[in-house]
């Protein structure tokens, strides 16, 4: 409800358009995309290192799966010998399937054997260390099935003595793994893996170990080159990858949480979009700006505060902020504390100081019970910490004040539509239309509550009248433009971003709101795969509003599908540094450490780029045009 504007936020970068909560951040509605796309998000990186165009766009249905880049084959010999120890290891008592039963060695029973050991191998022939580790191969599956895993161990380290096979040192593993020798099971799998690069099996038991170990980045490059040996059909992996990248991103998240200002305020368009999601009202009387009010009393610094803030610029937040923690310092308030306690929580919640926002506004309560704007305020806060009952029971105390406010209704609007009620969220828009009509974000909201429920021909009407009601208002044309887009109606949608950008232009030229930027960019993006256009309107958005999120991941999955991965990790990185939440910085660290993960699975497996290869060579000439039908 509060996190990220007045209305609803800008389409979602390269994804559905208008089905998201209104209100969610940036990140939130990447996370819609990413989910859509989630194989996208794994392995876009090591595809666009081999091939960048094509490589772009395969993992976007991910109902398609074309045909992947042969890989070597392994000798008839070698595949039963690999079916067979698997089969054995993990599920002793299931029986072969015909055919491919392995030839009964000639040898003894393994309780018949020589001695096994460094001397007496080398005396042995090829053949019969081939033998004798056959033999001592399936005695030690027999003992893992019976669960005596110490004598498994044993007939395991001697096959490897006789003949060191990926298998082997994998089945040893796997006794490990059920003593829980976490270490071990690393070693063995290691050398399994330097055997055969391309063993699932192995690569999925060290990353379950290097889990247990919390070495969580080892662990998800494993299951990341699992993932793409595969070709993301195993689900328990790909779940194991969303997991890990989650785990790796807390670990990161605290870290940056850690060093974080907590000073700093968002971006200008991130502090404009929430201040502007209330109604505008008069200064208090008393505090025009033609009245001489000192500047060491706690008046006026208020004074000075609500001046700042209608700048619109960071400068201008920044000033405003101080102010009003000076005039609190200052005191001297009378009936305006209410409302500068109201003032210094709401930055204080813009900067990330969430428990120090709330007490300001427990505080302007208990000054005035009847200042409803402070319930409003901090259920937002409340909503923004996940905790919807103590929000939802803050707009109710707010209508007890007075039922008549149009914001508690269009904040509880926004309440509903964050949980996917429309039909209460319209009625809610409704009503705060009717108490005042003046507010163009009710309309707006409206408009695309209707579209989110499958009018789409009553919400084309409601943004028709907007912009005949509303024509000065370069908001209108925005959220109209995103409508459109949705519809693949791009022309008219670039019509109506460069009408926003130029009525910004006119009206807030110090204090422009880079959102039509943003969008025309991904328009075209979508209609045309113009990325050089699309990263120059974002370039300038940045150039604008430095601190603007949705900007900055904008621009990472811009870069992401050009395959210029070392871009995208930047912006992906510089996202987290922008987020405001512990939630916001996890979910942007969780895609740079996809991307980041990517490019590692390259340099530790270079023999995954025929793999890869074949994977974007399997989408070539799908283009834009295939994305955009992804949305």
């Amino acid at each position: 409800m509060s996190r990220a504007a007045a209305a609803p936020p800008p389409m979602p970068p390269l994804a559905k358009p208008i089905a998201v909560p209104v209100q969610s951040s940036v990140w939130d509605r990447f996370t819609n995309w990413a989910s859509e796309n989630k194989a996208l998000v794994y392995t876009i990186a090591g595809v666009a290192v081999v091939v960048t165009s094509a490589g772009v766009v395969y993992y976007l249905n991910t109902d398609s799966k074309p045909k992947l880049a042969a890989q070597p084959k392994l000798s008839k010999k070698e595949r039963r010998k690999r079916k067979d120890a698997e089969r054995h290891a993990e599920s002793p008592k299931s029986p072969a399937p015909a055919g491919e039963q392995t030839k009964a060695p000639t040898v003894e029973p393994a309780d018949e054997l020589p001695e096994i050991n460094e001397t007496t191998v080398a005396s042995f022939t090829d053949e019969q260390r081939r033998d004798y580790a056959l033999q001592l191969k399936n005695a030690g599956n027999k003992a893992y099935g019976s669960k005596d895993y110490p004598k498994a161990i044993d007939l395991y380290t001697k096959a490897i003595l006789c003949k060191p096979d990926s298998i082997f040192y994998s089945n040893r593993a796997a006794c490990y793994n059920a003593l829980s020798l976490w270490e071990k099971v690393v070693e063995d799998t290691t050398a399994a893996i330097n055997l055969d690069p391309t063993y699932v099996k192995a690569l999925n038991r060290r990353a379950n170990a290097y889990e247990h170990l919390s070495q969580f980045s080892e662990s998800l490059l494993d299951y990341t080159a699992s993932c793409i040996i595969d070709e993301f059909r195993t689900e328990s992996s790909t779940n194991a990858v969303e997991r890990l990248l989650k785990k790796v991103a807390e670990q990161k998240a605290e870290e940056i949480i850690k060093s974080k200002d907590p000073k700093k305020l968002p971006s200008p368009t991130f502090v404009s979009n929430y201040i502007q999601s209330f109604r505008s009202k008069p200064r208090p009387e008393g505090l025009e700006d033609d009245v001489d009010l000192p500047e060491s009393t706690g008046k006026g610094q208020l004074q000075i505060g609500l001046k700042a803030m209608e700048k619109k610029t960071h400068e201008g937040y920044e000033e405003a902020s101080n102010a009003f923690e000076k005039a609190l310092e200052y005191g001297d308030l009378d009936e305006h504390e209410a409302l500068v306690y109201n003032l210094r929580g709401t930055f204080r919640n813009l900067r990330g100081s969430h428990e120090q926002a709330l007490q300001d506004m427990d505080k302007s309560i208990e000054l005035d019970p009847s200042y409803t704007q402070s319930y409003v305020k901090r259920a937002s806060m409340h909503l923004e910490m996940g905790d919807r009952d103590s929000a939802a029971a803050d707009l109710e105390q707010a209508l007890e004040q007075n039922d008549s406010d149009p914001d508690i209704y269009y904040h509880r609007a926004q309440l509903h539509f964050i949980h996917g009620e429309f039909q209460d969220a319209a009625k809610d828009y409704q009503k705060s239309i009717d108490l005042d009509n003046s507010f163009i974000f009710s309309h707006i909201q409206l408009g695309v509550t209707q579209y989110k429920m499958g009018s789409v021909a009553s919400s084309m009407a409601t943004f028709r009248r907007c912009v005949k009601n509303f024509e000065k208002v370069p908001d209108v044309y925005n959220y109209y433009g995103e409508l459109l887009l949705d519809q693949n109606n791009y022309d008219e949608a670039i019509q109506k971003f460069d009408k926003a950008m130029e009525m910004e232009k006119q009206t807030k030229p110090m204090a422009m709101n880079v959102l039509p930027l943003i969008n025309k960019a991904l328009t075209l993006f979508q209609q045309k795969a113009d990325f050089s256009e699309a990263e120059k309107l974002c370039e300038k958005a940045l150039i604008i509003d430095p601190e603007c999120d949705i900007a900055v991941a904008t621009m990472a999955q811009l870069f992401l599908q050009q395959g210029k991965i070392t871009d995208a990790l930047k912006y992906f990185e510089r996202a987290a540094e922008l987020a405001r939440t512990p939630g916001e910085i996890v979910n942007a660290l969780s895609y740079a450490e996809a991307t980041r993960t990517q490019i590692q699975v390259q340099e530790k497996y270079p023999q995954l780029a025929a793999k890869l290869q074949g994977m974007g060579a399997g989408a070539a000439g799908m283009g834009a045009g295939a994305f955009a039908g992804a949305r």
